[in-house]
C-alpha cells in the first residue's frame, strides 16, 4: 500500500474538501517468512472476475463490524461494500427473538467509478487479513486495499486511481431498519423510523429507543485517498452517533499506520498458534480459510455467531439471531483443537447471561432451579416471548437446546482445564438443564423412567426421543464428573445417578437406534438429532444406526457430511471420512445446497455459517482425537496422505501436541502438558520407540501402542520412532493440483 503524507485531504460524501494534517502511512505487509507464512501465502483467496454477492465476494471482519465486497449484477461501475455489526439488533421484546431483538440491516458503502468494471484481480492475504488489488475499468484503473481493524470497529480502505478514475467516489446507501424475517412476523410489526442522512454519517433511531449510526470520512493527498467508516450502536438512550462520528475522524487524524501495525501483529500470531499442514492443498487451504473466517467473525468478547455471522447477506432471510438446536453447537469446536479458546464466545455468554435462561421457560413452570434455552435467541440469551416446550404437553425441539450448548463449554473446559469454567459456567447451568428434563421423568409399568413427548429436532415428534435421552446421559455423567473433580457433596448427585441407572434404553429396530419410542427413521434426515450419543456425545459406537442413516442421503446439508465424516473417523475408515468431507467441499450440490466460491454456504439462497466451519473440525478429528482420557495421533489419516504436520494442536486434559507424518508413517510426536493431566497417549508410531524430555534424558512409560507417561505440569515428552529425531514443521508437499479458493 502507498503511503499518504502529512499534508492531506478530507471529504465526507460530497463535502467539500478541508486541508489537514495527519501522520498517515500504510506499508505493504511483509511475508511471514516462516513455515505458517508459507502456508497462509497458499492459501489465501483471489479474484479475476468480480463477484456478485456475499456467495463470491471477500469478506473481512473482526467479530463486530464486518464487510462484504462485490459488484452487484446490473451496476456496471459500482462495488458494493456491505456492512453490519453483530451488536446492531432491535430492542422490541414484546415480540419473539428473531423479532422483537432481530438484527438489523445497515446499509452499504458505494464505489463508484468514471467507468464499467471490466477485470478485478484480488488476494485476500489470510495472514494480514487485508483485501488488496486492482479494479480495472473501461476508463482506467484503481488499486484498493482493505481491513476492518482488528482491535477498533473501523473499515479502512485506500485507493489509488489512475488517469481517468480519478473521479471514483464514495456513497452510502442506508437499508431499511426492519426484520427480514418473514415467519410469524406479527401484523402489527413496523419498521423502525427512516434514518436521518448527514454529511458523512446516517443516524437510525430505533422504535424502542437508541439505535445506531454509520459513519464515513476519507482522507486525500493527492491521488491517494484513504477511506476510514464505522458502525456504533447505541441502547437505549443514544444512537451512537457522536462516538461514530469522532471513532472515524481520530483514525484518520492520528496515526493509521500505527492502527494497522497492532491489527497485523495480532493476526500473525493469531495464527501461529497452532499449524496443520496436510497434502490435500485445496482441503488445507479450506481449513486455514475457516480459522480467518472464525476470528472474523467472533471472540470470546463478542456475540455468538448467528447464521450469518457478523456479516448482512443484503437480502436477508428468516433466520435473523442466535440458532441454538444445532447451529452454534457445531461452528465452534474446531477453536478447541485449533488451539484459539479466545474465539470462544459461548462460555463468556454463558458467563454473563446465565440469568436470562430462565426466561426460555414457560411462566408457568419457572421455578429458580430449571433452565433451557430457545432457538432463536439473542445474543443476551433472551427468546421473547417463546419458551422451551413442555414435554408431553406442547413440545417442541428447543428441549436439549441447552444441555448440548453445555457440551461446548464442557469441551473448553476439556481442552483448557480451567477450574474456573467448570465451575462457575458448567456446573450451575448443566445442574439447572438437567433439572429441567427431571421435571417431567416418569416411571413407567418397566420401572423404566421415560420422557414423554418432545420433538426431535427436524424430525418428529416421540416419545422417548434418542436425542433428549443423549443429552440427559451425557449431562447426568457431567455432572457426577464435575462434582467429584471440584470435590462437591452435591444433594442432586443421587438422584443424577439413579437417572443413570434407570433411564429407560434408546429404541430400536433392525435399522439401529430410532428416533424413538414407534417412531423410526424412515427418511433421509439432514439433523443426526438421534445419532448424537454417536457424535459428539461420543457415549458408543453403532455400525448399524449409522449405516441407516447414511443410506439416506438425499436431504443432507453440510454439517450432515460433516458429521459423516467424524462419524467415519471413529469408526476407524479414514478414506470414507475423507470422501464425505470431499464431497461437502468440493461443491457438490445436496437438497438445492453447497459450498460457495469463498467457502460460505449457501441452503436455498440463504447464508448459514456454520457448515464449512463444522467441516474443518471433521479435519481436525483425522489429525487429533482426545476422548475418554487417551490423546490419538493421527487417528483418520488417509492412505493417500503420506505425510503431514501438525504443531500445537490442543487436545482434551489440555495437552499441545506436535507430530510429524513421512511417508506414510507417523515418525514423532511431542506433547507439552498445560495441567498436569493423566497422559495416555495412542502414538501411531510403528516398531519400537523411544520416549524421552526435551532435552534427550529417558522417560518412564507404560504400555505399547497406548502408552501411559507421567508427565507433570508444564513438561513435555517426545516419543520418536527408534533412531528418528523430531523435525521443525513444515508444509508437507501436494499430491495434486488445485486451484485457490475465490474467484481465480
Amino acid at each position: 500500500m502507498t503511503g499518504i503524507s502529512r499534508r492531506a485531504f478530507v471529504a465526507g460524501a460530497g463535502a467539500a474538501g478541508v486541508a489537514v494534517t495527519s501522520p498517515v502511512a500504510w506499508a505493504q505487509a511483509s511475508p511471514g517468512g516462516d513455515v505458517h507464512g508459507d502456508v497462509l501465502a497458499d492459501a489465501a483467496m483471489v479474484w479475476r472476475r468480480p463477484p456478485s454477492g456475499w456467495q463470491e465476494g471477500p469478506f473481512l471482519g473482526n467479530g463486530f463490524l464486518a464487510a462484504h465486497v462485490y459488484q452487484r449484477p446490473g451496476e456496471g461501475n459500482v462495488l458494493r461494500f456491505m456492512l453490519n455489526h453483530s451488536l446492531v439488533q432491535d430492542q422490541r421484546g414484546q415480540w419473539e427473538a428473531a423479532i422483537g431483538y432481530s438484527r438489523l440491516p445497515i446499509g452499504y458503502l458505494t464505489l463508484t467509478f468514471a467507468g464499467a468494471v471490466t477485470a478485478v484481480d484480488w488476494r485476500l492475504d489470510l495472514e494480514h487479513a487485508e483485501l488488496s488489488g486492482t479494479v480495472t475499468t473501461s476508463q482506467g484503473s484503481v488499486r484498493l486495499t482493505a481491513l476492518v481493524l482488528n482491535q477498533r470497529d473501523i473499515l479502512l480502505v485506500s485507493m489509488e486511481p489512475s488517469a481517468g478514475e480519478e473521479a471514483a467516489a464514495w456513497g452510502f446507501t442506508p437499508l431499511p431498519s426492519s426484520t427480514t424475517r418473514t415467519i410469524r412476523r406479527p401484523p402489527e410489526y413496523t419498521a423502525n423510523p427512516d434514518p436521518l442522512i448527514a454529511n458523512g454519517h446516517v443516524e437510525q433511531p430505533m422504535h424502542a429507543g437508541g439505535g445506531y449510526t454509520s459513519a464515513w470520512r476519507e482522507l486525500r493527498d493527492g491521488g491517494k485517498r484513504l477511506l476510514a467508516a464505522t458502525i456504533v450502536y447505541g441502547y437505549p438512550d443514544s444512537t451512537g452517533v457522536d462516538e461514530a462520528v469522532r471513532a472515524v475522524r481520530q483514525v484518520l487524524d492520528g496515526n493509521p499506520e500505527a492502527q494497522i501495525l497492532v491489527h497485523r501483529h495480532w493476526w500473525r500470531r493469531f495464527y501461529r498458534r497452532s499449524l496443520v499442514s496436510i497434502p490435500d492443498k485445496k482441503l488445507q487451504r479450506f481449513y486455514w480459510i475457516q480459522l480467518y473466517k472464525m476470528a472474523s467473525a467472533t471472540r470470546e468478547n463478542a456475540p455468538v455467531v448467528t447464521e450469518w455471522g457478523p456479516w448482512f447477506p443484503e437480502v436477508g432471510s428468516s433466520w435473523t439471531n442466535i440458532w441454538w438446536n444445532l447451529n452454534v453447537q457445531v461452528a465452534y469446536p474446531l477453536i478447541n483443537a485449533s488451539n484459539h479458546p479466545e474465539l470462544d464466545a459461548i462460555t463468556t455468554t454463558f458467563r454473563k447471561y446465565h440469568e436470562n435462561l430462565e426466561l426460555n421457560v414457560q411462566p408457568g413452570y419457572r421455578d429458580g432451579k430449571s433452565w433451557a434455552l430457545c432457538h432463536p435467541g439473542d445474543r443476551m440469551l433472551r427468546p421473547g416471548p417463546r419458551y422451551v416446550g413442555i414435554p408431553g404437553v406442547s413440545p417442541n425441539d428447543h428441549t436439549g437446546n441447552l444441555t448440548w450448548a453445555m457440551h461446548n463449554v464442557w469441551l473448553a473446559h476439556r481442552h483448557s482445564m480451567d477450574a474456573a469454567v467448570l465451575k462457575d459456567v458448567l456446573y450451575p447451568i448443566l445442574t439447572g438443564a438437567i433439572a429441567y428434563y427431571d421435571r417431567f421423568l416418569v416411571e413407567g409399568t418397566d420401572g423404566k423412567l421415560h420422557l414423554p413427548e418432545t420433538r426431535s429436532p427436524e424430525y418428529a415428534n416421540a416419545s422417548d426421543a434418542t436425542y433428549d435421552l443423549s443429552l440427559i446421559r451425557w449431562g447426568c455423567r457431567t455432572l457426577l464428573d464435575t462434582v467429584e473433580r471440584l470435590r462437591v457433596d452435591d444433594p442432586l448427585a443421587p438422584r443424577w445417578r439413579e437417572i443413570l441407572d434407570r433411564l429407560t434404553p434408546y429404541h430400536r429396530n433392525e435399522q439401529g437406534v430410532m428416533i424413538g419410542a414407534d417412531v423410526p427413521l424412515a427418511e433421509s434426515h439432514r439433523h443426526y438429532s438421534h445419532l448424537l450419543w454417536i457424535y459428539p456425545l461420543r457415549e458408543s459406537l453403532d455400525r448399524t444406526s449409522f449405516e441407516h442413516w447414511a443410506s439416506m442421503r438425499e436431504r443432507w446439508h453440510g454439517y450432515s457430511f460433516a458429521a459423516a465424516s467424524s462419524m467415519e473417523t471413529l469408526f476407524g475408515n479414514p478414506e470414507e471420512a475423507l470422501s464425505h468431507l470431499r464431497f461437502f467441499i468440493d461443491g457438490n450440490v445436496a437438497d438445492n445446497c453447497a459450498i460457495t466460491p469463498n467457502t460460505m454456504y449457501r441452503e436455498g439462497s440463504n447464508l448459514a455459517i456454520e457448515s464449512p466451519l463444522a467441516a474443518a473440525q471433521s479435519l481436525l478429528d483425522m489429525l487429533i482425537q482426545s476422548h475418554g482420557g487417551v490423546v490419538g495421533v493421527f487417528p483418520g489419516v488417509s492412505a493417500t496422505w503420506a505425510d503431514a504436520s501438525v504443531e500445537r494442536l490442543r487436545t482434551q486434559g489440555a495437552f499441545l501436541v506436535d507430530a510429524s507424518r513421512s511417508r506414510g508413517r507417523t515418525d514423532w510426536v511431542r506433547v507439552t502438558s498445560e495441567a498436569g493431566e493423566p497422559l495416555r497417549l495412542r502414538h501411531g508410531i510403528e516398531g519400537p520407540i523411544e520416549v524421552h524430555d526435551e532435552r534427550g534424558g529417558r522417560l518412564p512409560y507404560r504400555g505399547t501402542e497406548t502408552i501411559e507417561i507421567p508427565l507433570r505440569k508444564g513438561a513435555t515428552a517426545v516419543v520418536v520412532r527408534r533412531g528418528v529425531r523430531p523435525s521443525d514443521p513444515r508444509d508437507v508437499p501436494a499430491n495434486a493440483s488445485a486451484p485457490a479458493w475465490g474467484l481465480p
